[in-house]
């Protein structure tokens, strides 16, 4: 019994450690976006300012794609070289996260006692290129995400990890670019 809760216990800090990691990429990953969109709309005198909706949407979308993962989402092709699993992936994640987006305007718009049919509207009235926009920067935002999960994968558990983070002793360091 005692193993079984220690190896419970060990998942759930395997999927809070991930669900951090993926939470810090995206709330710094989103919060450039957001400031360059600012920045943008500035030059208009069009305020748009909120961060603090960024860091919330950021967590949200963090433990969607963690869920995802326990899922298995996206695990197909893995034994293909290393762009097909990362790309593969990636669109797997952008299309959970871009349906969990529907839901979330589905619900939020019933909760404010909207009928479907306007809140279908409301949201195809955003427009497709926005629409389209809005996906692409969520695929982007999660291939480089996508791409460190697999040479994880590859590396093995615990490697990419290591070679980021812990210092390396014995390595001659060779600085030229062959």
């Amino acid at each position: 019994m005692t193993e079984k809760k220690t190896g419970t216990k060990a998942r759930l800090m395997a999927e809070v450690k991930k669900t951090v990691f993926v939470f810090v990429y995206l709330a710094v990953f989103l919060g450039a976006f957001s400031t360059y969109r600012r920045l943008l709309l500035a030059q208009y005198q069009i305020s748009y300012f909120h961060y603090g909706y960024t860091v919330i949407e950021a967590l949200v979308l963090a433990k969607v794609i963690v869920f995802g993962s326990v899922l298995r989402v996206g695990e197909r092709f893995s034994d293909r070289p290393l762009i097909v699993p990362t790309l593969y992936k990636t669109l797997c994640f952008a299309l959970l996260v871009l349906a969990f987006s529907v839901l979330e305007h589905l619900f939020e718009g019933r909760f404010r006692g909207k009928a479907t049919g306007v809140i279908v509207n409301e949201v195809l009235d955003q427009g497709k290129w926005e629409i389209l926009t809005r996906v692409l920067v969520t695929f982007l935002a999660l291939l480089p995400l996508c791409a460190v999960w697999e040479l994880g994968r590859v590396l093995g558990e615990g490697k990419l990890f290591e070679l980021f983070f812990k210092r390396r002793t014995g390595v001659k360091v060779d600085s030229s670019f062959e």
